[in-house]
């Protein structure tokens, strides 16, 4: 997705769901003495604060390629540096290495996930967390939608992020090259609140490569569309809120 294209207040709509899987995977880091961490796709650096009271003796760098993001993560006192994180590399070794809710927006893991390895210093920590939703009905009825109806064709080639591996595939990738590995996989039930809340979230992430390629009654139409597919997907509960199951794939890397 173009740098350009995020925009912070929309993605930070929902921080506090948006933060908890980031605190759940720094909570599970184990490393003695961190001195370089890294927030490799830091976005609007919403995890950064957590990130420094996590490590308290550690230099903390926020990377992306958005200068929107940036410019929010720049306004906590943090370092930041501007990015392609597909093709980043540090200046020096990096201790904790850290990505949340970033690199499932980039091809070739199979070269991506040993290139970040090789970024660690010894001992070591690669944490990463990828949303694992590309079949269900959240990032699913995006590509529907946007083969159906008069937007088609202004979409053609247009895509959301790629399915990452299934936790095999990685294990089987990271497993010669590290010390120690760890998988989970958690799906939260976020609990959303407003008007069509599930497309607020998809704006905020997901849907905005689409929407970036719409405009005028084009974009409103397919908008209109995927809003009745999430009320379909997930309809308000008694109360009126709208429960949005979302699930996660977490892995530690450890190098010797």
């Amino acid at each position: 997705m173009s740098a350009s294209s995020w925009d912070a207040t929309q993605y930070l709509r929902f921080e506090d769901e948006r933060l908890r899987p980031a605190l759940d995977l720094m909570g599970r880091i184990a490393h003695p003495s961190p001195k370089r961490v890294v927030d490799l796709g830091c976005g609007a650096g919403n995890a950064m604060p957590a990130l420094a009271a996590r490590f308290p003796g550690a230099t903390v760098t926020g990377v992306d390629g958005s200068a929107a993001m940036l410019a929010k993560a720049a306004g906590g006192g943090f370092a930041t540096e501007q990015a392609d994180i597909a093709n980043w590399s540090p200046a020096a070794p990096v201790d904790v290495l850290f990505s949340n809710a970033a690199l499932h927006w980039l091809g070739g893991h199979e070269a991506l996930f040993p290139r970040l390895l090789a970024h660690l210093a010894p001992g070591g920590v690669l944490a990463v967390q990828m949303p694992a939703m590309h079949d269900r009905p959240l990032r699913a009825d995006q590509d529907r939608v946007a083969r159906q109806g008069p937007w088609a064709a202004k979409l053609a080639g247009v895509a959301s992020a790629p399915p990452i591996l299934d936790p095999g595939a990685y294990y089987d990738l990271l497993r010669p090259r590290v010390a120690a590995l760890e998988f989970w996989i958690t799906e939260y039930v976020h609990v959303l609140r407003g008007e069509d809340p599930v497309v607020q979230w998809a704006m905020g992430s997901s849907l905005r490569p689409f929407l970036d390629a719409l405009e005028g009654e084009l974009r409103e139409g397919f908008l209109a569309a995927y809003r009745a597919a999430m009320r379909a997907a997930y309809p308000p509960q008694a109360d009126g809120v709208v429960l949005l199951p979302f699930r996660r794939l977490f892995m530690l890397a450890r190098v010797a």
